[in-house]
């Protein structure tokens, strides 16, 4: 009994022990706990408190004790929690209610690191719940300007999403080359369409011009597959995409141009180039930028000149020549002027680089300067590009002035730059007038020539209307045509060649360019010259001249065989009547007044074909019963002719 009792009061004095320090730890006082009211106090109700007992004189540690280090214990941890940066972030994060319950959090997170002399256990080993409360004073948050999207590329604010997306694309360029244009140009219209059409755009736009204008392979190739590119996204997302890059490459060109970099002017103007031979943008915005390079005409605006008309020159030329005479009176202009300013000193006119323009607008203007033939590449670009519609996303009516225009809104690249002036109403009134009038009179003209159906009136307007031969050809591929009324084009050209009072190269030019596009034209072309070699007897002698100064030219463009005159028989005396022979000997005449080189291969082309032996005899029968009597020059000719139609072997001079 006496060793039970003990037991008892040992286990009691221990518990009183326990409940001591655990009042001293919660700061029960009165049986309520101190601090801010949060239900606790209901538990305790009833109980006797320990510190307010008659013993409290004999407990290990006092109440002023218990309260002073309690305030030491607060002080040090409100400056370890004000030098934590975690703290910081979360006091200025949360309003006056969690910043209590953040400073909990984290006071717990720092015991749990310190040592075990600020937690409390019971005997089961579980955490005591600390009860002291933190004043924490709340950081004042510094108030942030707010930046619009489209500004924070400029201050260098760019979100993480938009510089993956950057790396992205600069990735897909980095890959881009002629082979690959088709699969490159997929992939980054998935990444176009994956955020907002604006900043994919914007992107796009400077990452295509930074390797463009800074890139190491700025050339003409180069050029061209990111032009090619820029047309396939164009058709691929709209042209909207198009139409602000180029109003990324105006404002960028006008920046490069102040600094006077003329290595990225160059690739630039490349770029810009075969945008239009790629047909995003009309020739317009070509000819509106060369005037204005024109209007300034400084070392690097004739640089610039230069490689326009060398990239695309003829092909805006047949685009609108109208709009190229104007170009080269301004350019007239400006040069006179400058000769007036500059006296007798030619430095400013004479520089090679200034010949060379001039004599580079010189050629295009009279038609002497070839257009560049597309590479295998180009062709096959060109036709991915139709396949894919780049004829209905081109851009037209747009100005140099209006891609450099900061205040553009909505869909600017359909509106073009039209003015609503009084003087361009009555300029377009006259301007329509006038040409209701030509048309007028073109059709008047087509009726007294007796083309009597709208294909042969269509035809003929635009071969007698052309600028040149480009234009004309260019107006007759776009021709509607159905079935076999293609088949009139040769008729119609040739009855207005034989029309003319002095025969004219024009329709030669022209029916070859066109033969050379389709082998059909040359099979109707031959069979329209044997009808007009049937009806010689009745046709008057200036059509007859014609025809024989036609079918002359056609063969030593080698357009034509000599075999087009197998259907007459130049060897019997029966069917040679004056008129015939007076037309045969013009169009062995015209033949003749060709090079010796010439001659030998046009005559070489018959002496192969056995079936062709009727016409070689009766081609040298013709000529040296007609022709070589009394003419010295014809002798030597007819000699070369002999030699040539003895040439089985084809050789070729």
């Amino acid at each position: 009994m006496e060793m039970g009792m003990q037991n008892n009061r040992l286990s009691a004095e221990e518990d009183l022990e326990l409940e001591r320090k655990l009042a001293q730890k919660l700061k029960v006082k009165a049986g309520k706990l101190r601090g801010v009211e949060d239900g606790m106090n209901v538990l305790f109700e009833g109980l006797p408190s320990i510190v307010d007992s008659p013993g409290e004189d004999k407990l290990p540690f006092s109440k002023e004790f218990a309260v002073g280090r309690s305030k030491k214990n607060k002080e040090k941890k409100r400056k370890m929690l004000e030098q934590s940066p975690e703290s910081e972030i979360e006091k200025a994060s949360v309003g006056d209610g969690e910043v209590e319950e953040t400073s909990k959090k984290s006071k717990k997170r720092k015991k749990k690191k310190m040592s075990g002399q600020h937690q409390v256990t019971a005997d089961d080993g579980v955490e005591s719940p600390c009860a002291a409360r933190i004043e924490v004073q709340k950081l004042p948050v510094t108030p942030q300007k707010y930046i619009a999207p489209n500004l924070r590329l400029h201050k260098g604010i760019e979100p993480e999403d938009h510089t993956q997306l950057r790396r992205r694309v600069r990735g897909l360029l980095n890959r881009l080359s002629e082979s690959n244009v088709e699969s490159v140009t997929g992939e980054m219209s998935t990444v176009y369409h994956s955020i907002s059409r604006s900043i994919a755009s914007q992107i796009i736009s400077e990452e295509v011009l930074a390797s463009c204008s800074r890139g190491p392979r700025g050339n003409e190739q180069y050029a061209a597959v990111f032009a090619a590119f820029v047309a396939g996204m164009g058709c691929l997302v709209g042209s909207d995409f198009s139409a602000r890059l180029m109003s990324s490459l105006a404002n960028t060109f006008e920046d490069e141009y102040l600094k006077e970099d003329n290595l990225s002017l160059r690739n630039l103007t490349l770029l810009l180039s075969y945008l239009c031979v790629f047909e995003v943008c009309a020739s317009d915005l070509i000819y509106d930028f060369l005037i204005i390079l024109s209007k300034r005409l400084t070392e690097i605006d004739v640089s610039t000149i230069l490689t326009v008309l060398q990239c695309c020159g003829m092909k805006i030329r047949g685009d609108d020549p109208c709009a190229m005479k104007n170009f080269i009176v301004s350019v007239q202009s400006k040069v006179n002027e400058v000769k007036a300013a500059s006296g007798d000193g030619q430095q400013n006119i004479n520089g090679k680089r200034m010949e060379f323009m001039l004599e580079t607008i010189c050629d295009i203007k009279n038609n002497k300067k070839k257009p560049k033939d597309d590479p295998a590449n180009h062709t096959r670009i060109k036709k991915w590009l139709h396949k894919l519609g780049v004829e209905d996303i081109i851009i037209r009516g747009i100005k140099w002035k209006k891609l450099l225009d900061p205040d553009k809104k909505g869909q600017w690249w359909l509106t073009g730059d039209v003015t609503t002036t009084s003087e361009n109403i009555t300029e377009f009134a006259s301007t329509i007038d006038t040409e209701v009038l030509e048309a007028q009179k073109m059709l008047q003209l087509a009726a007294a020539q007796r083309m009597n159906t709208d294909a042969r009136k269509a035809i003929f307007c635009i071969i007698m209307s052309g600028e040149d031969y480009v234009d004309a050809f260019e107006k007759l591929l776009r021709l509607d045509l159905s079935g076999k009324q293609d088949r009139e084009i040769m008729r119609v050209l040739v009855d207005c060649c034989l029309q003319e009072k002095v025969f004219n190269k024009y329709y030669t030019i022209l029916a070859s360019k066109l033969c050379e596009h389709e082998k059909n034209h040359k099979f109707t072309l031959q069979y329209c010259l044997w009808d007009h070699f049937k009806e010689l007897e009745t046709m008057q002698l200036v059509r007859s001249m014609n025809l024989a100064k036609f079918t002359a030219e056609m063969i030593a463009l080698f357009t034509l065989s000599l075999a087009v005159l197998k259907s007459v028989d130049l060897s019997d005396i029966m069917l040679l009547t004056p008129k015939r022979i007076m037309h045969f000997r013009m169009l062995f005449d015209s033949i003749f007044e060709r090079p010796d080189k010439l001659i030998w291969n046009a005559f070489t082309r018959v002496a192969i074909n056995p079936e062709l032996e009727p016409l070689r005899s009766g081609m040298l029968f013709f000529i040296k019963e007609y022709m070589i009597k009394g003419n010295k020059v014809n002798v030597e000719k007819f000699k070369v002719v002999k030699k040539a139609l003895n040439n089985v072997e084809g050789i070729l001079m």
